[in-house]
């Protein structure tokens, strides 16, 4: 059987499957010559529906009610691929042409996720590693929200985001679920990110849904950037909402930071003795062609969860890396030991706002961090704290909560499940507009009386004041001085 286009023979060692109601149930295809007995199904159900209980999903469901539907009750037979115009991809370029680089576009709620987990299971079934690069920051596969990541993927993905979080090859922290506020530093971003790759295995790219408007000038910006080998655009059955983009209409037309080539006049006389314009030859042949492929969308939409929803659930997932494996209980976040950093041993930047040095403290308190590294040395006189100037472009390591600030020791305190090892690098704390999920703050056991951080009893008179809005607030990394704070 294939599911999600991975094909599953009775050798494979058991796969982890997750179809949660928040995302369209996976599709479970029979292979050509291949019809198994009802038996055989209704063991596959009762199988895949036990032991789903590892110590990172915990978490998910400790704070996200009714967020499985079991597998059993979502699986659907179908005897033919629900993605036939696929198979195109298989059509590999020849060997100078090098391994196909695949650029996936469309609007949003096109299932743009769902076809990259589908091609990436089929290219897996042929080779032992397929690469992903995720330049969508809202909406991310493997990391959680915010960033533009290259990860390098050998396993299945039978999944959603929050099942399958892990360290990308190359991480960048954009501090944005959106990137309108400076589309410049996201280009510079993407670059960055997409210089790491070799071109040695297949590439897939994810972009945003954002596509009209400016959105679309910094898609056609992201193609000329990226010049990819396929672009697969999700046919939506209406061109008002996204142009085709063919490499002519790519070439030609202006991006929202790049120029068009502008078409060459030839010396060619028309009807009537008038020039007429055309593109020369050579010019065509030097210009970076891409085969435009277009597939129609039939993964049905599922779930009544939006995207902060699901942005908390991928938070989640890589907050469940905090809990042991050999703990059946989901220990409360604040139970867990904290590293604490001294303020001048780590750089600070608040990426999304201008904030007062004076105010700097109050931001980064009971914030989503990200915890990079940059090149330069943080050297600083007093005890801190460090404040950058400039975002910079950066690798990040991974992701923590600064569960308190020690005005009086000079140290944070900060919970995340990075290795001892990558902490040392870690010399940079990024702060964006990704805040920890509400229920983190709300729904832990073992607080009893007034929760931090969290409260009503002030005026909503007062300009500025108003409720807590369903948002994310930081995002960002921190310093190598990593000490298990165990006071």
């Amino acid at each position: 059987v294939r599911l999600l286009g991975f094909a599953v023979a009775s050798h494979h060692p058991g796969l982890p499957v997750f179809s949660p109601t928040t995302h369209c149930a996976l599709s479970l295809e029979a292979l050509p010559g291949a019809h198994p007995p009802g038996a055989a199904v209704r063991q596959l159900r009762t199988a895949v529906c036990c032991n789903w209980h590892t110590h990172w999903l915990r978490v998910v469901f400790c704070f996200i009610k009714n967020a499985c539907l079991e597998l059993g009750h979502c699986l659907r037979w179908v005897s033919d691929a629900s993605i036939s115009p696929v198979q195109i991809l298989f059509v590999f370029p020849a060997e100078d042409e090098g391994v196909p680089v695949v650029l996936v576009c469309g609007p949003k709620n096109t299932g743009k996720s769902t076809f990259n987990r589908y091609l990436i299971n089929l290219l897996l079934n042929h080779l032992p590693m397929v690469e992903y690069m995720e330049c969508d920051i809202g909406k991310t596969e493997f990391t959680p929200p915010g960033c533009v990541s290259l990860s390098s993927v050998t396993e299945p993905v039978l999944g959603p985001p929050f099942t399958h979080q892990q360290t990308p090859r190359k991480t960048v922290y954009y501090g944005l679920t959106s990137c309108e506020q400076d589309t410049e530093r996201y280009l510079d971003v993407v670059k960055y990110v997409f210089s790491c790759y070799k071109k040695e295995v297949p590439l897939i790219i994810n972009t945003m849904g954002w596509v009209k408007g400016d959105g679309l000038l910094l898609l056609i910006d992201i193609i000329r950037l990226l010049s990819p080998s396929h672009v697969v655009q999700m046919d939506v059955y209406d061109w008002k909402a996204m142009a085709p983009l063919t490499p002519e209409h790519v070439r030609f037309s202006a991006g929202l930071h790049t120029k068009g080539k502008q078409q060459s006049k030839c010396k060619q006389l028309g009807v009537g003795g008038v020039e007429s314009w055309k593109c020369s030859e050579e010019e065509d042949l030097l210009s970076p062609q891409h085969k435009l492929l277009y597939v129609h969308p039939e993964f049905p939409r599922a779930g009544m969860a939006g995207e902060v929803i699901l942005r908390d659930m991928a938070m989640l997932g890589y907050l469940g890396h905090l809990q042991s494996p050999d703990i059946g209980a989901v220990l409360p976040l604040h139970s867990l030991v904290p590293y604490q950093v001294p303020f001048n041993a780590v750089a600070l930047r608040v990426i999304h706002t201008d904030v007062a040095p004076s105010n700097t403290m109050y931001a980064v308190n009971a914030s989503w961090v990200g915890l990079c590294c940059i090149p330069e040395e943080v050297r600083c006189q007093t005890n801190g704290p460090v404040l950058l100037t400039q975002t910079p472009i950066c690798d990040c390591l991974g992701f923590g909560i600064v569960r308190g600030v020690d005005m009086e020791k000079k140290l944070y305190h900060i919970l995340t499940p990075v290795p001892p090892e990558n902490l040392r690098l870690v010399n940079c704390l990024l702060l964006g507009n990704i805040a920890i999920p509400n229920c983190v703050l709300v729904g832990q056991q073992g607080i009893e009386g007034e929760i931090p951080y969290v409260t009503s009893d002030y005026n909503y008179s007062i300009v500025g004041s108003g409720k807590l809005r369903k948002k994310k607030q930081h995002l960002k990394r921190r310093d190598f001085p990593f000490e298990c704070d165990y006071a």
